[in-house]
């Protein structure tokens, strides 16, 4: 078998005695790392520290991931200007925090045959959070409700209006 010291140098070709010994004497494992090659390669290494180490790698790229989940904000055809911006604002909450958010509008008994005003609702909610949203999927009906997705703008995330002053 191929040998590799654990800096990475090349020791040559050994026989399985002779590379337990030298790890023996290095007190450290015998790792077979390329079990195909020919001749195969081992390596000799701490493995409970290679394993600790690819542990931390791992953790570390799970905690940089961003998890993203979808918020839903629910609207009526006969909403209020009131409610109209409340649930707005917090629409523009959750895509402020990376949030993707479906907005539903429903529909009772005969307020179907007015979809009209739910994609007037649908255009003034896409309107009014522009600048920090993008439509992901357009507005489309779903039984009893109609539908639109809005994802954060990554563009448009660094050149919001996060002042605060309310302006």
């Amino acid at each position: 078998m191929r040998l590799v010291d654990a800096d990475g140098a090349q020791l040559g070709i050994k026989t399985v005695p002779e590379a337990m010994q030298i790890a023996r004497e290095a007190d450290l494992d015998l790792v077979e790392v390329a079990p195909m090659a020919n001749p195969p390669v081992c390596r000799i290494m701490d493995y409970g520290k290679f394993k600790f180490d690819a542990a931390q790698r791992a953790k570390e790229s799970r905690r940089k991931s961003t998890n993203v989940s979808i918020k839903e904000m629910k609207y009526r055809p006969k909403i209020g200007p009131g409610d109209f911006d409340t649930k707005t604002r917090q629409v523009e909450k959750f895509l402020g925090q990376g949030h993707k958010v479906k907005v539903t509008i429903m529909f009772r008994g005969r307020e179907l045959s007015h979809q009209e005003r739910g994609l007037q609702i649908l255009d003034r909610v896409a309107e009014t959070v522009g600048g920090i949203a993008k439509v992901e999927a357009a507005p489309k009906v779903d039984g009893r409700n109609m539908i639109m997705v809005l994802a954060p703008d990554k563009r448009a995330k660094g050149t919001g209006n996060e002042n605060g002053s309310g302006e």
